[in-house]
């Protein structure tokens, strides 16, 4: 029997993979991420161990949004003129630094000569720098990634760079809770340390490349430039607005520790589980879609993704039962997976090359740090009405901006991802 020529040639999932430096990339995000995932748990468990107060999870998402927003910009112009892998080099030097001096502050020979506000100060101003450093690093991360791959391989390393993200997000709090629960946050500390170390080799397998920047260019038009291709572009503007919105009200993961406690009665070990299910179902469904692309439809296929979402946190708030919640807590996940790799290879494939670090700097302002914000939001509401309600009150106007969006973009939703770009600004 003759083969039949005319179909396409099958998908290979694995494509980016096959590039040693797209690994070495690929790794040194992922330990990087898995000792920040591991840090993220440690500071709102032992913060809120000290405090007892749920706006003290809402302020640690803050310490690090002001500067990561406010620098942003910036960030990505430096990104533009700079050669990647040395800036990448000092970003997690600086993150290092910051990790150490947590580490040193959580000694229990020196916590027990300080007292738990200058503690809790100490830990606000670390977190404060690292937010600085995150000011930098989705810029450099976004453009570098950009130059180990082909352009035409760009979904498919979008969808295997987050993969990797939600993998070592799986790890990181389930790891975390658990070294807490045994060995404390100081030895925590330092197995993040050991982490940072690990994803700074990584950048020794990674090429040099020249900046693709006009040199002598004016800082102020060249981040009017980024600014204005990103509001020109109808379908980069309206993934960015909607992702911002749905997990500015959506943050109410941040409050897992509150739930944990006062709610389900739980400890240190279920609290790791909480934070990682979401990442459970994230990478379940990123390997799926490693073989099964949403970019067929993307923007239905967003607006669909964010609508799960938001019944899944609706869904978490009125979850009594642990292992409910580790369901609901999943399929959080799950939704807004689809979320994050439709509107990171939108990105990858609509921003020029000697763009990348300004583009993704205004990214970073609008979804970056809404996690940070929608953080502060949830801890704040919490306050104000309830740990349950807040929770509630998230996932529902999480509904609501979907809504509004769909009646305001129904124009794109039938349309592919070509047809979307020709449409007019």
């Amino acid at each position: 029997m003759e083969s039949d020529h005319s179909q396409p040639p099958r998908q290979d999932p694995y494509a980016a993979l096959r590039f040693p430096e797209f690994r070495a990339f690929l790794l040194m995000r992922f330990f990087l991420t898995f000792g920040y995932q591991i840090q993220a748990v440690v500071i709102g468990w032992y913060i809120y161990h000290l405090t007892k107060d749920p706006l003290s999870l809402g302020m640690i998402g803050l310490s690090e949004a002001i500067p990561a927003i406010g620098i942003a910009l910036y960030g990505g112009y430096v990104a533009d003129k700079s050669e990647k892998t040395k800036l990448l080099k000092i970003i997690i030097s600086g993150m290092f630094a910051c990790s150490a001096v947590l580490y040193f502050i959580t000694l229990p020979s020196i916590t027990s000569q300080i007292g738990i506000t200058h503690i809790v100060g100490i830990i606000y101003v670390m977190i404060f720098c690292i937010g600085i450093c995150r000011g930098f690093m989705g810029p450099a991360t976004f453009s570098l990634m950009a130059q180990v791959v082909p352009r035409e391989l760009y979904p498919n390393s979008s969808t295997w760079n987050s993969t990797g993200y939600q993998v070592a997000s799986i790890a990181g709090p389930a790891a975390g809770g658990l070294i807490y629960a045994y060995g404390g946050a100081s030895h925590t500390f330092l197995i993040i340390l050991a982490f940072m170390l690990v994803a700074f080799s990584c950048l020794f397998f990674l090429k040099k490349r020249p900046p693709q920047f006009v040199a002598g260019e004016n800082i102020f038009k060249s981040l009017s430039q980024g600014i204005r291709f990103v509001f020109n572009n109808k379908m980069m503007l309206g993934a960015m607005s909607l992702d911002m919105f749905s997990v500015f009200f959506g943050g109410a993961v941040a409050l897992i520790p509150v739930i944990a406690s006062e709610v389900l009665h739980v400890g240190a070990e279920e609290f790791g589980l909480m934070r990682a299910a979401p990442a459970v179902g994230a990478v379940l469904t990123m390997l799926v879609m490693a073989r099964h692309s949403p970019m067929n439809k993307p923007w239905r296929n967003l607006l669909i993704a964010v609508i799960g979402f938001g019944i899944s946190i609706i869904c978490y708030g009125l979850s009594t039962n642990f292992y409910l919640t580790l369901v609901f807590l999943f399929f959080e996940g799950v939704f807004d997976s689809i979320s994050v790799v439709i509107r990171s290879t939108i990105m990858q494939l609509l921003t020029p090359d000697e763009m990348r670090g300004r583009v993704s700097a205004v990214n970073s302002m609008f979804i970056g740090s809404s996690n940070e914000i929608g953080a502060f939001e949830s801890g704040l509401t919490a306050r104000l009405m309830g740990t349950v309600p807040a929770v509630i009150f998230g996932g529902t106007m999480t509904l609501v901006v979907v809504s509004i969006t769909y009646f305001k973009t129904k124009v794109l939703v039938p349309l592919g991802l070509k047809e979307i770009q020709n449409q007019p600004a």
